[in-house]
Formats: C-alpha cells, sequence, structure tokens
C-alpha cells in the first residue's frame, strides 16, 4: 500500500453505483496507520467526470454550477475502516476555528493516485461554544438516500447514532490541536491528474 508523504497531492473520489461521480486534487497532511489527514486548499477546482450513466443524477456541487472550494480550506481527518471522517472549518478575516463537523461516507478506499470514498449525506456538527452537537442535513437524507444509497441507509443511520452516542459520551477519538492546524503557506491549490476519472487509476 503507498503511503503519502505531506505535502503529496492526494486525489480524493467518490463512487457513486460503480462510477466515479466527483473529486479533487487535496494535499497530504498525515498518513501513517493510525490517520489519513489531507487538506483542501481554497481555490481547489472541483472534478466531475464526462461519462457515465450516473442513476443518482449529477453531483449536486455539479447541479449547482461549484467549481471550487472557497474560503480557508478544509481539513479532513480521516480513521481506517471508520465510515465517518471529521472536518475542519474555519470562517472570517481571523481564520476563526468554525467547529467540528462530522461528516458520514465511506471509509476511505486506497486508489493509487489517492483514495476514494462516498458522501452519505448525514453529518452531525458541534459548533463552538455550542452545549451539544446537532444533525445536519437529515431531511436531504431522507430525500436523496433510497437513490444514492439503497439497502444501507439504516447502516448509515447507525454510523451517525453512533458517533451521537461517543459524543454524549465525552469521547475525543481526535485531537483538538486540529483547530489552531495552519497549512505550510507554501501549499496552493493542486490540479487533479490526467485520466483520475477511470475508475482504476493508476500513477503517471
Amino acid at each position: 500500500m503507498r503511503r503519502f508523504a505531506p505535502g503529496d497531492t492526494i486525489v480524493r473520489r467518490e463512487i457513486m453505483h460503480g462510477e466515479v461521480w466527483f473529486g479533487y486534487a487535496g494535499i497530504c497532511v498525515q498518513d501513517d496507520d493510525d490517520l489519513l489527514v489531507t487538506y483542501l486548499p481554497g481555490g481547489t477546482r472541483f472534478g466531475y467526470p464526462r461519462h457515465g450513466v450516473f442513476p443518482a443524477g449529477r453531483h449536486p456541487y455539479q447541479v449547482a454550477g461549484r467549481r471550487e472550494w472557497h474560503g480557508h480550506g478544509m481539513l479532513a481527518v480521516h480513521f481506517p475502516g471508520i465510515e465517518h471522517a471529521v472536518f475542519v472549518f474555519w470562517k472570517g478575516p481571523q481564520r476563526t476555528w468554525n467547529g467540528w463537523y462530522f461528516n458520514l461516507q465511506d471509509a476511505p478506499r486506497r486508489t493509487a493516485i489517492g483514495f476514494d470514498t462516498l458522501d452519505h449525506e448525514l453529518d452531525l456538527h458541534w459548533a463552538p461554544g455550542a452545549p451539544r452537537w446537532e444533525w445536519k442535513d437529515v431531511a436531504e437524507f431522507a430525500a436523496t438516500g433510497p437513490v444514492r444509497y439503497p439497502g444501507r441507509m439504516e447502516a448509515i443511520q447507525a454510523e451517525g447514532d453512533r458517533v451521537a452516542r461517543l459524543l454524549d459520551a465525552g469521547e475525543r477519538w481526535w485531537s483538538d490541536s486540529w483547530a489552531d492546524w495552519r497549512p505550510d503557506p507554501h501549499w496552493l491549490p493542486r490540479q487533479l491528474p490526467a485520466g483520475w476519472d477511470e475508475l482504476a487509476p493508476t500513477l503517471p
């Protein structure tokens, strides 16, 4: 299995019903047995495959006309074999931390250029200073789930419920220090490599 070094380009792709649905080129922050941490710089262009059947429709970012990531960037902390990641965002001119975002998604599956996953729509967010977390996109999950995740909705909800129970019990499986993390100032947006949308990408 290939390991990525800090600063390497690492491609995150979403696979929907056996097809590449969406992707972007991020930057590796940490890659070891315990964590895969990636950074998405502001200004990174999104990738949408040109060819496919797309039984669940095109990716919602593409439908909305979103071409790139805006803002301070996003840090994503992935755990091997775990069906969620912890996303970290910042906002405002002072780059203020904007809480912990628990993004339900497929556990990362390694590829030659990065990893594959699939966002599960349903999420949890714990805002700074808030007494408790809250669910996000519940109605959207109910509406899109039967088409996007047939036969998987109960398992996705169960993972969300598991995260909620851990949070209510005061558990922490990520480091609070990620809230203060800053990217290398030389880390600029990366480009997707040629052939990124082929189902089995190979190294250049």
